[in-house]
């Protein structure tokens, strides 16, 4: 079969065009990078770079989530850090008021300072963060203690939180977080478990547990009225109570270092499958570039054989 000048014209046009698409794929990558930017690109690794995508946006919430986690955690670390200290600056204005020496005036300034600790307390555990409690639980919009303007103290009954000094108004479920495939981690402490030894919130002291607004309203009281037995009782109960909040900080603190652990073990995970998403999508610059500088060589020689073939005519043969 004998190849026509237009025959060889077209053979040419479409090397042109293969030339310039492969020139023009080149120069992409050696741009943005990547070996990949669409799926014909390479077919058979669309699969895997799919997949770290996948994955990489799911380690990056959970890592949004730990973010979360672990500020509340420091939060909730930080208030309870606060309410030991009073209760260690009652502890010790108790310890002052069973000094047999002390006037009534003495006693009634410790009595005094008791009150305004107990207040202090009353406070930072009611305290908002942008908005929201943080001892009610599910309940952020609700302030979790509230003072029972019926409290009687000859009616305090432990199984009865309608007697309690001051009452708890929100629920018992703290706030938990996925913080990875499967890994629940609780994120807050419930004010009713800490301060009330009500753990399950329904109305009653759970054995062993502390009601601490009872204790400091009883201690303020004996106090006042040089009441030794009864000062020694609600110390021994103070220091239960201390106890009590220090427990929950150590849970809290077992939680977030939970937090960072899984923090530490996601940012692997991401860097693993940043890696593997490297292997098939990036491109090697340098192998990119002189392939293109090797496109651009035959470009330059294709074109030059193109204008030969296009100058020819019958006259070239005469």
């Amino acid at each position: 079969m004998k190849a026509t000048q237009g025959t060889t014209f077209r053979t040419l046009q479409n090397h042109l065009s293969e030339i310039v698409n492969k020139m023009s794929g080149l120069q992409v990558q050696s741009t943005t990078g990547k070996r990949i930017t669409k799926p014909s690109d390479d077919p058979a690794a669309i699969g895997p770079v799919l997949h770290s995508r996948a994955q990489i946006r799911q380690t990056d919430r959970y890592m949004e989530t730990l973010g979360v986690a672990g500020d509340k955690l420091a939060l909730q670390d930080t208030f309870l850090t606060g309410v030991v200290d009073v209760l260690t600056e009652v502890r010790d204005d108790v310890v002052k008021s069973l000094n047999g020496t002390l006037s009534q005036s003495d006693l009634n300034t410790i009595a005094d300072e008791i009150s305004a600790f107990k207040d202090e307390l009353m406070g930072t555990i009611n305290t908002q963060v942008e908005g929201k409690y943080i001892f009610s639980g599910y309940m952020e919009d609700v302030c979790p203690f509230e003072e029972n303007a019926a409290y009687d103290p000859l009616l305090y009954d432990p199984a009865n939180s309608a007697t309690w000094p001051v009452i708890y108004q929100a629920n018992d479920n703290p706030i938990t977080l996925e913080t990875s495939p499967g890994e629940i981690i609780e994120v807050t402490a419930t004010g009713c478990a800490t301060f009330l030894g009500d753990s399950d919130n329904d109305g009653s002291v759970d054995a062993g547990g502390v009601n601490l607004f009872y204790v400091l309203s009883e201690l303020e009281t004996a106090i006042r009225a040089n009441d030794v037995p009864t000062i020694e009782a609600n110390l021994a109960a103070l220091d239960d109570g201390m106890t009590q909040v220090i427990q929950t900080r150590s849970l809290i603190g077992i939680n977030a270092q939970r937090v960072d652990t899984s923090k530490s073990q996601m940012e692997d995970i991401k860097l693993n499958y940043q890696q593997s998403l490297s292997r098939y999508e990036d491109a090697d610059l340098v192998e990119t570039l002189s392939e293109l500088l090797e496109q651009e060589t035959a470009f330059q020689a294709a074109l030059e054989v193109t204008s030969r073939v296009a100058n020819l005519s019958i006259l070239n043969y005469l």
